[in-house]
């Protein structure tokens, strides 16, 4: 008998993980919390289905990070079966500009499909349009130190 995996069960090692549904998708939306990225990072590929970001995420399950300084890791995220994609608060044209995932949600709209929501930093969205929920999230870099060498803080 096999268990799911937990958060914890990322530790020291990269991660690779995958989303079918709204409660795994929780568990990569806490993963990805606070991860950056340039505008040129994000990309679409309307014939494949694909959306894709190359995220700079901080390694929130880390066990480790009581001996050393806070670290970061390149990963990639991406979103299977996407049919639209729409954005609002994104600046357009200006591929520099840095962008900080607070929250992934999921909005069922008519089962299996639905909206996945990219809550940024800032007031800015980005909604997929899915014909049903598949996500992943790969770490595609080693871990290196925080360039801010601290973890980001959210008051209550």
């Amino acid at each position: 008998m096999s268990n799911d995996a937990r958060f914890e069960d990322g530790g020291e090692s990269p991660l690779n993980l995958g989303a079918l549904d709204a409660e795994d998708l929780s568990v990569i939306s806490s993963l990805v919390q606070d991860a950056v990225f340039p505008a040129s990072e994000m990309s679409w590929h309307k014939g494949e289905g694909r959306f894709a970001l190359l995220l700079n995420r901080m390694r929130w399950e880390d066990e480790g990070a009581a001996r050393h300084a806070p670290e970061r890791v390149q990963s990639v995220l991406m979103f299977a079966n996407v049919q639209g994609v729409a954005s609002q608060g994104v600046p357009k044209g200006d591929a520099d500009t840095v962008l900080s995932v607070l929250h992934i949600g999921f909005e069922e709209t008519d089962a299996p499909s639905g909206h996945v929501i990219l809550t940024l930093a800032g007031d800015g969205a980005i909604r997929l349009s899915v014909e049903a929920l598949d996500v992943s999230l790969k770490d595609v870099t080693r871990p290196y130190v925080a360039p801010s060498k601290k973890r980001p803080h959210h008051p209550d």
